[in-house]
C-alpha cells in the first residue's frame, strides 16, 4: 500500500513554501496598487474631504491592512493546499475575485476620486468575501475563519465610504438635483 505524500517531504515543503510566497506576493501586489494611486495630490484631496465622527485616525489604516493582507494570503494558501476539486477551485476563484475588487477600490476611490463607484465596488467586495468564506469553509474551516476580520473591516470601510459620499456631495450635484426636482 502506497502512502500519500505529506508536507514532510522536502519537495512538497518547498512547493508549499513557494505557494505561500506566491499568495503573499499577489496579496502584497493588491496592496501596492493601492499605495501607488495614493500620491501627494490624492492625499491633499482626501484630507480636504469632510469625514464622519467615527473615522479612525489615518495611522490606523496601515497596520490594520498589513495584518488583514497577511490573513488573506494565508487563507488562500491554506485553501490551495487542500486536495484539488470543484470546491477548492470555486474557493480559489472567489479568493482571486475579492483580491481584484480590493485593488479596484483603491484605484476608484483614490486614483479616480470616484467615491460612488468605490462604494459600489466595496459592496461587491463585501459580497465576494462572504462568498469566499462560505466556499472556503467547505474546503478548510481555518481558512474561512482567517478572513472573518477582513469582512468585518470591509463592512466598516463600506460605512465610511458611504458617509464620505453623503458628507461630500458636490455643489454641482446639489444644484442639478434641486433644479430637476423643483421645476414644474
Amino acid at each position: 500500500m502506497q502512502q500519500s505524500p505529506t508536507l514532510k517531504s522536502p519537495s512538497l515543503k518547498a512547493e508549499s513554501a513557494a505557494a505561500l510566497g506566491a499568495f503573499g506576493a499577489l496579496t502584497a501586489g493588491a496592496g501596492a496598487l493601492g499605495a501607488l494611486v495614493t500620491n501627494h495630490g490624492t492625499q491633499v484631496w482626501y484630507r480636504r474631504l469632510r469625514k464622519p465622527a467615527f473615522q479612525p485616525p489615518s495611522a490606523v489604516f496601515g497596520p490594520v491592512w498589513t495584518v488583514l493582507y497577511g490573513l488573506i494570503a494565508v487563507s488562500g494558501w491554506r485553501v490551495w493546499k487542500q486536495p484539488a476539486g470543484p470546491a477548492r477551485s470555486r474557493a480559489l476563484g472567489l479568493w482571486a475575485l475579492q483580491l481584484g475588487l480590493n485593488a479596484a477600490w483603491s484605484w476608484l476611490f483614490f486614483g479616480q476620486r470616484r467615491k460612488r463607484a468605490a462604494l459600489a465596488d466595496i459592496g461587491a467586495l463585501g459580497a465576494s468575501i462572504a462568498a469566499y468564506i462560505a466556499a472556503a469553509r467547505k474546503v478548510d474551516r481555518p481558512a474561512a475563519v482567517l478572513v472573518a476580520p477582513y469582512l468585518g473591516w470591509v463592512c466598516f470601510a463600506g460605512l465610511l465610504n458611504e458617509e464620505l459620499v453623503r458628507l461630500n456631495r458636490s455643489r454641482h450635484w446639489r444644484t442639478w438635483a434641486s433644479l430637476s426636482f423643483t421645476s414644474s
